[in-house]
C-alpha cells in the first residue's frame, strides 16, 4: 500500500515567515495526502549553524520523511549526508535531505526552481553579461541555473572573495573557461553599468534583513532584476527597480518550483506546480509577473 502520510521540516535561520509549510500541506491535502510540515528555526532553538547535523539526524532518528535546508546552512549540511544526488554534489550545496532506509541523501532543487521561474518570467532578457550577489548556497544555485539558461558570462560578486572565486572556479569547470568570473563588492559600479541584468542571492530584503543589497544609484532602467528573496514578495530592491522602469522577478517562482520539485522527491507524487503558484499568489502577493 502506497504511503499517504509524511513528516517533513526546514531547518534554517529565521524562517518564521517561511511560506513553504503552507505550499506543501495544501499541495498534499489536494491529493489525498496528509502533510505535517515543521519549522525547525535554529534562531528559536538557538543554536549555531553547525548544529545542522545534529539537527538532521534528530529528524531521522524521529521518523521525519525529509528536510528541505535553507540559509544558511545549504553547505554546512553537507558533511553530514550519507549521499548527494550529482546536481547538488556539482553545487557544493543541499537545499532538500531525503531519508530513506535509514539513509539521508541530499539534493538541490533550487536550480531547477530559479531556472523555471526566470524562463517563465523573464522569458527573452539578454542574457550575455550577468551579475551575480551572493555565493552562498542559494547564489550557487542560481549560478547554475543562469548559465544553463544561457548567460554569456556570470560575474558572482561577494563580499568574502575567496568564496566568489571558489563558485567562480567551479561554475568554469562545469560550463567551461571563461563564463564566469569572481568580485567583490567595490567593483559592482563598474560591473553594473555594463551589466544586461542583475540577480541578486544574499539575504537581504528578507524580513530579518531589511534594505537594499547595493546603493540605488546603481540601477538603470535598462537593466533586469531578478530577486531569491520571496518573503517579503516585494523587496526594497524589486521596488526600487520597478520604480526606475527595471523588468524584474520575484522570488516567488522560485520558491513554487523549488518546493514543487522537493515535494515530488519527498512524497512520491507529482505536483500541481500551476496549483502551487496560485497557493503563493493568494498567500503572498501576486506572483512572478515581469513588471
Amino acid at each position: 500500500m502506497a504511503k499517504d502520510s509524511f513528516l517533513v521540516g526546514l531547518i534554517g535561520a529565521g524562517i518564521g515567515p517561511s511560506l513553504s509549510p503552507a505550499l506543501h500541506e495544501r499541495e498534499a491535502d489536494r491529493q489525498g495526502l496528509r502533510c505535517l510540515y515543521r519549522l525547525i528555526d535554529i534562531d528559536v532553538l538557538g543554536v549555531r549553524p553547525e548544529a545542522v547535523g545534529d539537527l538532521v539526524r534528530a529528524a531521522r532518528d524521529l521518523g521525519f520523511d525529509g528536510l528541505n535546508i535553507t540559509h544558511p546552512c545549504k553547505q554546512l549540511v553537507i558533511g553530514h549526508l550519507d549521499a548527494l544526488a550529482p546536481q547538488a554534489e556539482a553545487l557544493g550545496a543541499v537545499n532538500t535531505v531525503v531519508f530513506e532506509n535509514g539513509r539521508a541523501t541530499g539534493h538541490n532543487t533550487d536550480v531547477t526552481g530559479f531556472a523555471a521561474s526566470f524562463a517563465r518570467g523573464l522569458p527573452d532578457v539578454p542574457l550575455e553579461r550577468v551579475v551575480q550577489l551572493g555565493a552562498g548556497g542559494a547564489g550557487a544555485a542560481v549560478a547554475h541555473a543562469m548559465l544553463t539558461l544561457g548567460a554569456g558570462r556570470v560575474t558572482v560578486v561577494d563580499a568574502l572573495a575567496d568564496r566568489a572565486v571558489e563558485l567562480a572556479a567551479s561554475l568554469n569547470r562545469h560550463f567551461g573557461e571563461g563564463r564566469a568570473a569572481g568580485a567583490t563588492p567595490d567593483r559592482l559600479p563598474r560591473l553594473l553599468a555594463d551589466a544586461d541584468g542583475v540577480v541578486h542571492a544574499t539575504p537581504t530584503g528578507m524580513a530579518a534583513h531589511p534594505g537594499l543589497p547595493f546603493p540605488a544609484d546603481l540601477l538603470r532602467p535598462e537593466l533586469w532584476v531578478a530577486e531569491v528573496v520571496y518573503r517579503p514578495l516585494e523587496t526594497e530592491l524589486l521596488r526600487t527597480a520597478r520604480a526606475l522602469g527595471c523588468a524584474t522577478l520575484d522570488g516567488g517562482g522560485m520558491a513554487v518550483f523549488q518546493a514543487a520539485d522537493a515535494f515530488r522527491l519527498f512524497t512520491g507524487r507529482e505536483p500541481d506546480a500551476a496549483r502551487m503558484l496560485g497557493d503563493i499568489a493568494e498567500l503572498a502577493g501576486v506572483v512572478g509577473a515581469p513588471k
